[in-house]
């Protein structure tokens, strides 16, 4: 009896162990996007704000990471009545989640889907917001805003959870959340200097290097990898899922690329390899939520369409007068709300197109329409707070001399030899 009773509690030990591992290594993975996000948004600016953009990813997981531990994590994962919770800190009991791990790890792996979120909108205010404003707006989101869309989704009492809501790794609570957050920080800053002729009419700002877009987006594309498999939080008895998960997340990334090789192709007469960097990055947006419930055809399926959908976006934003020097309103807010809706399509379970039953699409379409809502009004009101405050765009000269000079008193590119 002694005997098996040791046995039970080592095979328990070693499943937690294993489960720790796992969920370590993805959680590591995940971190290391935020590089992704540095390169990324750094070579699709110009030279002379390079080193804003890899500051405000730093902000992003300094500030946000901080903000997430002391408040955020509570809102989300505290006792929740459905909307908000008000714990602080780690809480040291059951989650009510079923974990394996610890609390202490599963805070880190969602400290890195909170900063992600928030990384998302440093892209759209690119070249143009002054750093400690932006930096403000950091601590909100990471304290407030995102672990209320982060409470109804995936805190067992949330009120989107309890209805039945399907985001496995966040295209609604992390990318919806950051896309529409990053168009309503656009409109109130504005486009920047010689974005928009007087008739309307766009000009073209290049980013400055796009070797290390491709870079930022090949880390992104990698760390993927830990974003969706590591959300089973466990590797113990989820090793078919996990490879599910892996394969769909796979499948629609390549299938964003293509289409988006295709579309471009069709329309210029000539590949147009940042759209390429953003329709694979659109591909792994739309599949995020779903990993989990579609089939790998379906993923191929939703790949393509999140693929075609980013250069269409990217378009219609730009018409808007919206100033989204990287795409983030396209690749994250349009896509995150097109994968969400997605899961009510493709499901296997219970999907729109597969089954008939319209009721999981239902609720997909009710819970990304009241995020990205949420996620808009509530930026768009605290950027004009700020405003009106603090300020958050730097002057006309400032702004063409280049944040890097004007902050931080540094060149990307030293002209010295």
């Amino acid at each position: 009896m002694n005997e098996s009773a040791t046995l039970a509690a080592q095979q328990v030990e070693l499943s937690h162990a294993i489960d720790t591992v796992w969920v370590a290594l993805c959680a590591a993975l995940i971190f290391q996007m935020e590089g992704g996000f540095a390169l990324l948004e750094a070579g699709f600016v110009r030279s002379k704000n390079a080193v804003s953009i890899i500051a405000k990813v730093m902000i992003d997981i300094m500030f946000g990471g901080i903000a997430f531990y002391l408040v955020g994590f509570g809102i989300a994962y505290g006792k929740s009545n459905g909307y908000w919770a008000f714990d602080t800190g780690i809480m040291s009991g059951d989650l009510g989640l079923g974990l394996t791990i610890s609390n202490s790890l599963f805070w880190f792996i969602q400290m890195g889907f909170a900063v992600a979120a928030i990384s998302i909108v440093s892209g759209g205010v690119a070249e143009r917001m002054k750093m400690w404003s932006y930096a403000v707006y950091v601590v909100i989101f990471s304290a407030f805003l995102y672990p209320l869309a982060a409470n109804w989704v995936w805190n067992p009492n949330g009120w989107l959870a309890l209805r039945g809501f399907n985001d496995f790794a966040g295209s609604a609570a992390i990318h919806s959340m950051g896309g529409f957050a990053a168009l309503a920080g656009a409109i109130v800053l504005g486009p920047r200097l010689g974005k928009y002729n007087e008739d309307g009419t766009p000009n073209a700002i290049p980013g400055h290097n796009l070797t290390l877009s491709a870079v930022g987006a090949f880390i992104l594309w990698f760390g993927w990898f830990g974003f969706n498999p590591g959300s089973t939080l466990g590797a113990v008895g989820k090793w078919d899922l996990i490879g599910s998960v892996a394969t769909n997340t796979f499948l629609a990334s390549a299938s964003g690329g293509v289409a988006t090789m295709l579309y471009t192709f069709m329309r210029y007469k000539k590949v147009d390899i940042t759209m390429v960097i953003n329709g694979v990055l659109a591909g792994l947006v739309a599949i995020t939520a779903g990993c989990n419930v579609v089939s790998a055809d379906s993923a191929l399926i939703i790949g393509f369409i999140a693929g075609t959908i980013v250069d269409i976006a990217v378009v219609v934003v730009d018409k808007m007068k919206v100033d989204d020097p990287v795409g983030a309103v396209a690749v994250h807010g349009v896509n995150g709300f097109f994968g969400t809706i997605a899961v009510g399509l493709f499901s296997q379970k219970n999907g729109l197109f597969i089954t008939g039953e319209s009721a999981q699409f239902i609720t997909q379409l009710i819970g990304v329409s009241v995020i990205s809502i949420f996620s808009f009004t509530s930026t768009y009101v605290i950027f004009m707070l700020l405003k009106k405050t603090m300020g958050i765009r730097l002057s006309h000269k400032e702004e063409s001399a280049g944040i890097d000079a004007v902050e931080f008193g540094v060149e990307s590119y030293t002209t010295f030899e």
